[in-house]
């Protein structure tokens, strides 16, 4: 027998059935058997906006896999390009695919000397990199006039490839612009994660040398960021996508909405607490703050996530490797310190609030010589491969425009005031 819920009208004395599908109900079932009657959710935190193969979350239990895939062993056995071809185009690549894959990425990673010139060099020079990320995404639209065509299947894998191929482009030409330096253009020869960094970091006709954990590092932060259900940026994809944005505009509002410091912003929260705190000995006094409601304590705890966030683990081990090749950063013994006494101590045992993928993650941006304004840019770089496979799907699936109800709270029927009388 199919689960249900019976539910009765107090008004009416009837009482209705409504079925259970996977835990959830049917806003579109209640609404025909309940007509006039909403469901208020405030930030959607008890409604399901979207149907989706792509991305399982389990919060209570500490799991997240991409199409079926559990993390952790896509963090050990894949690289980035692997799992966003895996997001955008639904299935790991075999041998000849990947090929194909990386040199599509390639040959579309360039970005057009006009957009140097009118769009990059059109910023203040002390802006910031993730507001000219955002910016230049949504003016990339203008470059291309066929993404608007995203009826056509064929046309959005094209400007999937694209967007995917020159994040990177842009961001490191973001950065390079706000210090003074010359661009560098993309190296075909390169792969994907280590042309971004040789196009942030390269300095004259050197070849540039990147040290394999280091790079492994980055690959890793991109898989591990690619996608994460239907967070805030991910359902302004949805949304934007909803009314059949193009592909740029539509990355463009959700890098705007990762943008916000309580989204894209934690680790670099974490990291000017780690500052704050300033030393080690310090930490005793600062879990003691954070119990008496006079500090917060960033990159703990998750919205979702009720038992360790999976991806916290990896980082974890990450950061040991690269701070053996970059030195130790002496916030590290600050952040150790600082998991030993929360994770031993009651207060936050009983709130569930473990350290989450930011409370490491920046420290490693750091050590690598990335500023602290790169950090959210660098989530849009990974995280550009699941908004585009949500958006793609949402089209697939034929999804009806966004548009949520309200409860009304304010004033009720009243006439206007004369101009002498208000």
């Amino acid at each position: 027998m199919a689960e249900s819920i019976t539910v009765t009208d107090n008004r009416t004395g009837e009482s209705i059935d409504i079925p259970l599908v996977d835990g959830t109900v049917s806003a579109k079932t209640w609404s025909g058997l309940l007509p006039g009657i909403w469901f208020a959710a405030p930030s959607f935190s008890a409604t399901s906006g979207a149907d989706s193969a792509i991305t399982f979350l389990d919060g209570a239990a500490g799991l997240l896999r991409y199409r079926g895939y559990p993390i952790e062993q896509l963090a050990e056995t894949t690289s980035f390009l692997e799992v966003a071809h895996l997001l955008v185009r639904g299935k790991l690549p075999n041998g000849p695919e990947l090929k194909t894959w990386k040199s599509e990425i390639a040959e579309a990673a360039p970005i057009h000397e006009n957009f140097h010139k009118r769009i990059l060099e059109g910023f203040r020079d002390d802006a910031h990199a993730m507001g000219v990320m955002v910016s230049s995404i949504a003016a990339m639209s203008t470059f291309w006039p066929d993404s608007k065509n995203i009826e056509d299947p064929a046309q959005r894998q094209v400007e999937t490839v694209r967007l995917i191929a020159k994040m990177p482009t842009v961001a490191a030409s973001a950065y390079r612009r706000s210090e003074g330096l010359p661009y560098v253009l993309p190296d075909p020869d390169l792969d994907y994660t280590s042309n971004f960094l040789a196009m942030m970091f390269k300095t004259g006709a050197v070849p540039y040398a990147i040290a394999p954990v280091l790079r492994a590092a980055m690959d890793l932060l991109f898989v591990l960021h690619a996608d994460h259900e239907q967070n805030c940026s991910t359902t302004t994809a949805r949304v934007v996508g909803s009314a059949h944005a193009d592909p740029y505009v539509t990355v463009s509002a959700a890098a705007s909405a990762l943008y916000g410091p309580r989204h894209g912003g934690a680790n670099e929260a974490v990291l000017r607490m780690l500052e704050e705190i300033g030393e080690y000995e310090n930490v005793p006094a600062f879990i003691d703050g954070v119990k008496s409601g006079d500090q917060k304590l960033m990159g703990f705890g998750h919205r979702v996530y009720k038992n360790y966030d999976p991806r916290a683990r990896i980082v974890k081990d990450t950061a040991h490797r690269v701070f053996e090749v970059t030195g130790t950063n002496p916030l590290l013994d600050i952040a150790l310190k600082l998991e030993e006494v929360a994770l031993a101590d009651p207060y936050f045992i009983d709130r569930k609030l473990y350290p989450n993928v930011d409370f490491y993650s920046g420290l490693i941006y750091q050590s690598m010589g990335f500023p602290v304004e790169m950090f959210t840019v660098l989530f849009a770089i990974g995280r550009t491969p699941g908004w585009l496979a949500h958006w793609d799907e949402m089209l697939t699936q034929n999804s009806r425009i966004a548009r949520p109800r309200q409860r009304y709270t304010g004033p009720g029927d009243r006439d206007v005031p004369a101009v002498d009388e208000r």
